[in-house]
């Protein structure tokens, strides 16, 4: 297998501002390899990172993009020509973070597109620490490219769950259920056996459809406040005769009304697990908290240690992957990312290099 020179990249070169772009394939450091990049998938963090003037740790000109499957091309020779997933986030492995099992928040991690140097997954290649690599053994037909959206649309809502505990019988809420995030977070809760999975979101048409993907019970934010929100859950309820304490909800839109429709909800021993991103401030009492006996948890990517775990749920069929995806050329990219940013997209869009 040849090793190529060159990279070929759509770099941010300032915050709204995309190039197309040469750059020079590093040398291999001991441990790292090439990845020949199949996809990657367009995040609502790369959006907030291009638009929203959220900083990342690399600062521009980078290349952008953190959910990445790919071949091996070169490093170690027992690699080369492995199928692989790149986790969004590879902890060092070394500091008493990730001794302590929290490696997922790693104070020195690398995350392609925002901490590993100039290299991210809007490319042809790119380097990667090759330890926590998700090889792909046998994608039993499922196309390479889809698997791309394994590296963070499914494996943080799956560390969400992990860090809430999820187990047979819970019951469980999640709000912005129809996005990115949360039409795998609605499937996760199932697959691991929660009892109820109410899905909250604003389109009712995106909502029927979780019906069919996890969800026990959708309820629309349209034409409802807060407080309407709550009532409806409450009626749900009192009509399936459930507790309306001991709630897990994750809170996936990474808006200020998810946000507030989340700390509306959380009542007696509940938990909420914040899984997405806004930079909105909320107010809330939290002197609730100790009179609920509450948490409220955050929650970040997730450790490599469960790729394996959630790419057997997807190639098992507990998690769908095909209805939530959209493949498009790279060349594309400043029009996914217009698309994301605007509120328009009915699936995740998946970019396939065509430089």
């Amino acid at each position: 297998m040849s090793i190529p020179t060159k990279i070929d990249t759509w770099q941010m070169v300032e915050p709204g501002k995309l190039e197309r772009t040469t750059i020079d394939v590093p040398e291999l450091k001991p441990g790292e390899a090439l990845v020949k990049v199949a996809a990657c998938g367009v995040c609502h963090t790369d959006v907030g990172y291009f638009f929203d003037g959220v900083p990342t740790v690399q600062k521009p000109p980078l290349t952008l993009g953190h959910e990445v499957s790919g071949t091996v091309v070169a490093g170690d020779a027992s690699l080369i020509g492995k199928e692989v997933i790149v986790p969004a986030v590879m902890p060092c492995n070394k500091c008493d973070i990730c001794a302590s099992g929290r490696g997922n928040r790693c104070l020195k991690q690398k995350m392609p597109g925002n901490s590993m140097g100039i290299y991210g997954g809007f490319a042809s290649y790119m380097p990667v620490p090759a330890d926590d690599l998700c090889i792909i053994e046998d994608r039993k037909g499922m196309p390479l490219e889809h698997m791309a959206v394994i590296a963070d649309a499914i494996t943080s809502p799956y560390q969400a769950a992990m860090r809430a505990g999820i187990k047979e019988g819970d019951l469980v809420i999640v709000t912005g259920a129809t996005g990115g995030i949360g039409v795998y977070m609605t499937q996760i809760a199932a697959a691991l056996g929660a009892k109820e999975v109410i899905a909250i979101a604003r389109n009712k048409e995106k909502l029927e459809r979780s019906l069919q993907y996890g969800a026990t019970k959708a309820i629309s934010t349209l034409d409802k406040d807060v407080k309407g929100i709550r009532d409806d859950f409450r009626a749900y309820c009192k009509e399936k005769g459930l507790p309306t304490y001991g709630w897990k909800i994750f809170e996936c839109s990474g808006s200020k009304v998810g946000q507030e429709i989340g700390l509306e909800l959380l009542s007696f021993v509940w938990k909420m697990i914040v899984v997405g991103y806004g930079m909105q401030k909320t107010e809330y009492m939290l002197s609730r908290l100790m009179a609920f006996d509450a948490e409220i948890i955050g929650t970040w990517g997730c450790l490599p240690k469960y790729y394996k775990d959630v790419l057997n749920m997807v190639l098992d069929g507990k998690i769908k992957v095909e209805p939530f995806v959209e493949v498009r050329p790279m060349s594309q990219i400043l029009k996914a990312f217009e698309e994301s940013h605007a509120g328009k997209l009915t699936k995740r869009i998946v970019l396939v290099p065509d430089f």
